[in-house]
């Protein structure tokens, strides 16, 4: 008894094992079948998909790709005695019937292909079953309109069908813009949870261009909805959408119809408030905070708020910003809930009053209130900004250095690296900000990383060769001084650089790479200086020397910017503009630059209802 147990224990697992032997031969030849496929080695695709479609004729995607192949390789009279065999064994396989269409399609055989499309379509007027099958089928060989009819036929004989997904996305893929958002809206209707997914689909074709032709369709499917049948969710898509094509004031008049409804959560207006001022769309970004300190009853909500205020106070330079600090510090006090606004303050002190020792004060006070080493983080860092800014180069590396330290592989520790990097290079020290550098150029931090590679190249293409000068002492300390706020200085720096040798009279000598960097920087010392003829003379020069450089897209949006918002040459600014369009297709500007030269030229979309 025991022996005939053992032998049956060693039969089933000799069975198990010769199982999973055949299944791993069965997936290792579909794989390899799939690379021949992919790679049009149809031939010997062919041989494999037979092999495995023989082994399992229920297996349609065996079935799909034979055919596929057999129609690759010209054999459409194989592929059509197969799929005749198939529907003659599999009678009420009604999709087998655009397979077999499809085979006379692509023989030119066009009224055949319609019988047996017309026969499919058919069949679901007495079964759905296969109409999931038939309308993928029907879209996968881009028979788009039997692909709807299919899908629409199936909802109307089954009321639980729902294909309505299916439709608007074929709809897109007809460049049926007005049709795809009225089924999405409608998808919305009859479910709010769909709202993200729609979200998804629609982000697809909508740009920041508000003239866009589907963000202007996609507007009006939900101002049609929202008149016909008002929801919330219209306004929070109506808001989306709006914040998408940088209409902030439009997203913020839809959040607050939101909120004035169910007076519950202010986040999506602190949200759009956020962007805004990212955007540098600061009148709207104020009116967002303000209205949540006027409306919020939670304390760190209406903290966070008036942080973005005293920002975009000191972004526009407001004369009531030292007033506005003061009064959030008398309101709320100096303590741990404050700290992001006290190293606000500190900055303000710094860069904007010229009162770094001041700033030094607030700062290391601070740093007593701090209870959590994210907080002493962000608190170290701007002691080091301001001991940069007063020359203390050896106490501010201390300070980065112990964030580093503390933090390790924290968004805060990459920072302090970069900040040490960057403080090196004032120093002159560029073998140890290359050190650093190339470290940071993986830092999982994209802004961060563009920063540290920018900045790596400069140094290595321009770093002195063999004791001779390069410039990149005189750039480094001009930068320096336009940190400290030394504009002036800087540009002398630079013009000192310049009078060395005497490379401007066509532009730069080629080769003379350090040039780009002086030229540039100096650009946008004089654009701050509102010397805009000047910076435009700098930039030309670098083209004139080098039209294919690196820095070209950026130097043709810097002068399209200042032709267009503070020369007011229209002309001239197209002409800048144009050149990023057809000329710099990957450049980060191209959507800007589009939408700009549009408005320039006066592009009217007309879409009818």
């Amino acid at each position: 008894m025991r022996n005939l147990f053992v032998f049956i224990l060693i039969a089933i697992s000799s069975s198990s094992i010769a199982q999973n032997t055949n299944e791993k031969i069965i997936q290792n030849n579909y794989l390899l079948a799939e690379n021949y496929y992919r790679e049009n080695a149809f031939e010997k695709a062919t041989f494999l998909y037979k092999e495995l479609y023989d082994n399992s004729p229920f297996n349609t995607n065996y079935l799909e790709r034979l055919i596929s192949c057999y129609q690759e390789t010209d054999r459409f009279l194989i592929a059509e005695k197969l799929l005749k065999n198939k529907i003659k064994t599999n009678k009420n396989h009604s999709y087998l019937y655009v397979y077999l269409g499809y085979n006379y399609e692509k023989q030119q055989l066009k009224d055949a292909a319609e019988i047996n499309y017309k026969i499919a379509l058919t069949s679901l007027n007495k079964s759905t079953i296969y109409a999931a099958v038939i309308g993928g089928l029907f879209k996968e060989y881009n028979l788009l309109d039997n692909a709807i009819l299919a899908y629409e036929k199936a909802m109307q004989i089954n009321k639980n069908a729902n294909y309505i997904f299916q439709i608007a996305e074929i709809y897109g893929e007809k460049g049926n813009y007005k049709k795809m958002f009225e089924s999405y809206v409608e998808i919305v209707d009859s479910n709010d949870r769909y709202f993200n997914i729609i979200q998804r689909y629609a982000s697809k074709y909508i740009t920041e261009d508000s003239e866009n032709e589907a963000n202007i369709l996609f507007r009006k499917a939900l101002l049609k909805k929202s008149a016909s049948k008002p929801k919330d969710v219209w306004n929070v898509l109506l808001s989306w959408l709006f914040t998408q094509q940088k209409d902030y004031t439009k997203a913020l008049i839809q959040e607050k119809a939101l909120f004035q409804r169910k007076q519950e959560d202010l986040s999506a207006v602190f949200t759009v408030g956020k962007t805004a001022f990212e955007n540098n769309a600061f009148d709207t970004s104020k009116k967002c905070f303000n209205f949540v300190v006027e409306k919020s009853n939670t304390k760190s909500e209406i903290i966070n708020a008036n942080l973005y205020l005293t920002k975009i106070a000191v972004a526009t330079k407001s004369p009531e910003t030292k007033k506005l600090f003061s009064s959030i510090f008398k309101r709320f006090g100096k303590n741990a809930a404050t700290i992001t606004i006290q190293v606000g303050y500190a900055d303000f002190l710094t860069f904007y009053e010229n009162k770094p020792t001041e700033a030094i004060i607030v700062l290391k006070k601070a740093l007593l209130y701090a209870n959590s080493k994210f907080d002493k983080a962000r608190i170290k860092l701007k002691l080091g900004d301001v001991l940069v800014f007063t020359g203390k180069f050896n106490t501010a590396l201390i300070y980065f250095s112990q964030i580093q330290t503390q933090l390790k592989n924290h968004e805060l520790a990459q920072e302090a690296r970069f900040k040490i990097a960057q403080t090196s290079y004032f120093k002159g020290d560029f073998d140890w900000a290359k050190a650093q550098l190339k470290i940071l150029k993986s830092a999982t931090t994209q802004l961060i990383a563009n920063d540290a590679v920018a900045l790596y190249l400069k140094i290595s293409d321009n770093e002195p060769v063999d004791s001779i000068p390069s410039g990149l002492k005189q750039l480094a300390k001009a930068e320096l001084l336009a940190f400290q706020n030394k504009n002036n200085a800087a540009l002398n720096e630079l013009n000192n650089l310049f009078t060395q040798k005497d490379v401007f009279v066509n532009g730069l000598i080629p080769g003379e790479v350090i040039y780009d960097d002086v030229l540039f920087f100096q650009a946008k010392l004089l654009v701050k200086q509102n010397k805009y003829e000047q910076a435009l003379l700098s930039l030309s020069k670098i083209i004139a020397a080098d039209n294919q450089g690196f820095l070209t897209d950026d130097i043709y949006f810097m002068m399209a910017e200042i032709y267009h918002n503070k020369i007011k040459n229209r002309e001239k600014a197209q002409e800048y503009y144009q050149k990023i369009i057809f000329e710099h297709s990957s450049s980060i500007y191209l959507v800007d630059a589009r939408k700009r030269y549009r408005k320039l030229r006066g592009d009217l979309i007309k879409i009818s209802d």
